[in-house]
């Protein structure tokens, strides 16, 4: 963080400005307007920084920018207007500096590398120190179908340089890749190619298997009628036909690399947003994603789809899908493991929220599957600082524990976490209910795990979660005539606990015994039917015939009690009868008139308002 607990020489106002503007940051650090107003304000301290600012300055406003791009690290034009500023404040170093830091965050942006490029041909006299820089920067976006202002500028740079080999040489990259404006740069290309040596034109071993077939070619006859005659050619009639040869192979590349962007332009032309924002993509982008990915893979080109991920990443960089489908699509090339492991770790230590932690479970998984066992309890553990009582997690981190160190350590992982003051009661009684499962799944002990869900029900009367998994449990245990009648009456008495012990709303109870009722129709005893009504009456039935919830909701636990209270609170005209408060003297009609809104009378027979 920024430190702001000083002021800063001639601009105490913009000190302070900023002050204000980094307490709403520190407020909502995902708030991508207060994090730009405070930029902003950085920018214009002392009317605009440069060399002569003061060192407080240029240290607050150096600080904001790199926690910002720290945050937002794809805002390519945010990383230019960095280096612009290091250069006004610092020089040409410092620049390049923020300018490597840019193009190793945004590694396919050409707005990026193209400004990068611009700047070292400015900044430096060394051609090969810039033609380097430039075959980085091809290699990082050459093949974005937008790519052209990139490529323009290389070439550019050569032509200043007369170095017309080496135009030619990326005119020949250029025409092979599908983009948009491919059809200036071929008719370039194939201009060029006039002029330059034919050696340059074709692999040796072409231009040789060539030449010996218009070697071997019959000369056509001066008179009609006239058989052929074998005569050689001269080296100008060669290298003729050799040009006309080369000439016929490059449109035939200029075809395919039509045929190629006219296929591509389907998705490209629905592309409207291809730079990151943190506004949400509206649906009909991702469909066109998730399209334009399914037609790489396809097609097969394990660098042109990798290409298009890392493209599809910039703007998607939020969506845990997308991450998800890369990893998923590298793990499947050969050899590609590390690949694999730098994405799951660019997607979950950057760019995917750590609210959506599926990303990281499986980059755990990655691991554990590489042999990193360590590593992957670390990055479950890494989760729960943040996340804790995260049940998702939670189950997973015991379940490896299990596969790593056998039964006993899964429980321990779960007992950990019920115990801790930082699992809610939602999760604990979750918990519990895996813990039950493992040991009946997994140990096949069925009642060990009855065990654990009879002492641990008493902490949670309130919980759906533990009750609906405690009956589920006792009704998928395996079952046989002998069997049956115990069976029953453990799954009766889990029902008769829901409704006169837990604390769950009536709609959670009558949820609860649905399941049961289904039970005693599929599989109770011969009475079931009975059992089956009386309990529809209870849970479906008004709530002046529900006599167990009628008992529940009494102060004394008398269905009595409740019944009396529903005839003064709904409005009946009788009266509750309390024989003490008549012996007492009391009216037994005053709190009725009470209740009412009336004056109650007094004993002459007058309101005892009046």
């Amino acid at each position: 963080m920024a430190d702001f607990n000083f002021v800063g020489g001639s601009d105490e106002d913009g000190m302070a400005e900023l002050k204000k503007l980094n307490v709403e940051v520190l407020e909502d650090t995902d708030n991508f307007d207060n994090w730009e107003k405070l930029v902003r304000a950085a920018e214009s301290l002392e009317g605009g920084l440069n060399r002569n600012s003061s060192p407080q300055s240029i240290t607050v406003t150096r600080q904001i920018y790199d926690r910002f791009l720290a945050k937002f690290p794809l805002l390519f034009g945010y990383w230019k207007k960095y280096a612009d500023l290091e250069f006004s404040i610092a020089g040409t170093e410092a620049a390049e500096m923020v300018y490597e830091r840019g193009v190793a965050s945004i590694t396919n942006s050409v707005d990026l590398w193209t400004n990068y490029c611009s700047f070292k041909v400015e900044t430096s006299h060394d051609p090969d120190v810039i033609r380097e820089l430039y075959e980085r920067g091809a290699v990082s976006v050459g093949l974005d179908f937008l790519a052209h202002p990139f490529w323009d500028k290389y070439l550019e740079f050569e032509e200043r340089l007369e170095a017309y080999d080496k135009i030619f040489a990326i005119l020949d990259r250029i025409v092979h890749i599908p983009m948009h404006q491919y059809a200036r740069y071929f008719e370039r290309f194939r201009q060029l190619a006039q002029s330059r040596p034919l050696e340059e034109l074709m692999p040796a071993d072409m231009l040789g298997q060539w030449r010996s077939e218009i070697q071997m070619e019959p000369v056509a006859p001066a008179q009609p009628g006239m058989p052929p005659m074998k005569a050689e050619k001269s080296e100008p009639e060669i290298e003729r036909e050799l040009r006309t040869r080369i000439d016929n192979f490059h449109l035939e590349i200029f075809s395919r690399t039509q045929t190629e962007t006219t296929k591509r332009w389907t998705y490209e032309s629905e592309i409207k947003r291809p730079y990151f924002h943190i506004t949400e993509l509206d649906e009909a982008q991702m469909v066109n994603w998730r399209k334009y990915l399914d037609f790489e893979e396809i097609e097969g080109d394990y660098t042109r789809t990798a290409f298009l991920y890392e493209r599809c990443l910039v703007t998607c960089a939020l969506y845990d899908e997308f991450w998800l489908r890369y990893a998923r699509w590298m793990l499947a090339q050969i050899g590609k493991e590390e690949e694999v492991r730098n994405i799951y770790q660019r997607a979950s230590t950057v760019y995917v929220p750590i609210s959506r932690p599926a990303v990281r479970l499986q980059y755990a998984y990655f691991e554990e599957m590489s042999g990193r066992v360590d590593i992957a309890k670390e990055i479950h553990n890494a989760i729960l600082v943040n996340l804790p009582g995260h049940i998702e997690t939670i189950v997973s981190l015991a379940n490896l524990s299990r596969r790593d160190g056998g039964l006993d350590a899964a429980i321990e992982v779960y007992k950990a976490q019920i115990d801790s003051p930082l699992c809610d009661l939602y999760a604990k009684a979750a918990l519990v209910a895996e813990w039950a499962r493992l040991l009946w799944k997994v140990k096949g002990s069925a009642e060990e795990a009855r065990q654990v869900f009879q002492k641990q029900q008493h902490w949670y009367l309130d919980s759906r979660q533990f009750w609906i998994n405690y009956l589920t449990f006792e009704l998928e245990q395996p079952t046989s005539a002998e069997l049956e009648a115990t069976n029953h009456a453990r799954i009766k008495q889990i029902v008769n606990d829901i409704r006169q012990k837990s604390r769950l709303s009536p709609l959670i109870i009558k949820d609860l015994c649905h399941y049961y009722m289904v039970y005693l129709l599929e599989r109770g005893p011969k009475d079931a039917a009975k059992e089956y009504m009386d309990l529809d009456r209870e849970v479906n039935g008004p709530f002046s015939v529900q006599s167990t919830m009628k008992t529940k909701v009494a102060e004394d636990g008398k269905e009595s009690s409740t019944n009396r209270r529903l005839v003064l609170e709904n409005g009946h005209p009788g009266v509750e009868v309390d024989e003490a408060a008549i012996r007492r003297g009391e009216n037994p009609y005053t709190k009725y008139y009470q209740q009412q809104g009336d004056h109650p009378l007094a004993a002459n027979g007058v309101s005892a308002s009046t």
